[in-house]
């Protein structure tokens, strides 16, 4: 029964890739109305989410959290819409928000908020490392946008276990050090090139899809590795994967109205840095003479971890 371990790599996998949430908040004096939106696959093993998601969500004012009311939640069309009234002791000119959707969710899952106050608006990302905001209502200065959307470019990066895990294929298939090279502008040209022609196609692309097809250019960079050790032209197989790989990232481009030269540019910093970082891993690694041995053993785990976890996304 040596064998059921493989079948246990694939459990962290319950998160998924594409985990996101938006809200809208409306302030009008001391009173205001905000409303969730979240896919129905993101709440299903949520418990009692009409009371729980709205519980992890708070806004305070003049030093006072909002009391909540008339709060509702019900499945529209396959979205789980949330709703809730909040009174203020006085009327809101800023407000300090607390958002711990990750906690209940999955780890990576990406709340956006836009609150309004007259013709004055404001805009703020959630996730399990930015789990509050200050929402001051005012036009965020040059350098505070640039600021925000290269830290998003690169959390969005960084943080989810799909990326990770193909960033870690790539520098496994890379032979030498000059593949390596072309294999990532191969990478970060892909990428660029699907949130360019995302916003162009008419029927765009589900969440559930991109993240099984993300799953199935894990397993089949790990193919490559293990069944054509001197195939050609291998730069290119992996810019045709990096094409899904982008498509999750035209996904938060188009929810959160960020610039995607701002914000693709974190997530290139982001990836560079990890595939230094695992290249010089694997270099140390490699030194020792058994550890030689295992890059094979390696690309079979991600090779099982990939084709398991297409099959889960594609059937759940």
């Amino acid at each position: 029964m040596k064998w059921l371990w493989w079948l246990a790599v694939p459990l962290p996998l319950a998160a998924h890739m594409v985990s996101m949430s938006t809200g809208e908040l409306k302030v009008d004096g001391n009173r205001a109305h905000y409303e969730l939106r979240i896919p129905m696959y993101e709440v299903a093993h949520v418990r009692e989410p009409e009371h729980t998601l709205l519980d992890h969500i708070r806004f305070k004012s003049g030093g006072a959290w909002g009391t909540p009311s008339a709060r509702t939640c019900k499945d529209e069309q396959g979205t789980y819409v949330c709703t809730a009234d909040y009174q203020f002791p006085a009327p809101v000119d800023e407000l300090q928000v607390e958002c711990t959707f990750s906690s209940v969710t999955v780890p990576n899952h990406v709340h956006l908020l836009r609150a309004y106050l007259g013709d004055k608006t404001d805009q703020a990302v959630f996730d399990l490392s930015f789990t509050t905001a200050e929402m001051r209502f005012r036009p965020p200065t040059v350098w505070e946008t640039t600021v925000q959307e290269l830290a998003a470019g690169f959390m969005r990066a960084a943080g989810g276990l799909a990326p990770l895990l193909f960033l870690a294929s790539l520098v496994l298939a890379a032979r030498s050090r000059r593949e390596l090279v072309k294999l990532t502008v191969a990478f970060l040209g892909a990428e660029c090139l699907a949130c360019a022609i995302a916003p162009k196609i008419s029927s765009p692309l589900s969440p559930r899809f991109i993240e099984a097809a993300a799953a199935l250019t894990i397993a089949y960079l790990a193919f490559e590795i293990i069944l054509l050790p001197k195939s050609g032209l291998r730069w290119l197989v992996v810019g045709v994967l990096g094409l899904f790989h982008g498509a999750y990232f035209s996904i938060f481009l188009a929810q959160s109205g960020y610039h995607a030269v701002t914000f693709l540019c974190g997530v290139a910093t982001a990836e560079v840095l990890l595939i230094v970082v695992f290249a010089l891993a694997l270099r140390q690694l490699s030194r020792l003479a058994w550890m030689r041995r295992m890059v094979p053993v390696a690309a079979t785990m991600l090779l099982t971890v990939g084709l398991v976890w297409f099959f889960v996304r594609s059937i759940k």
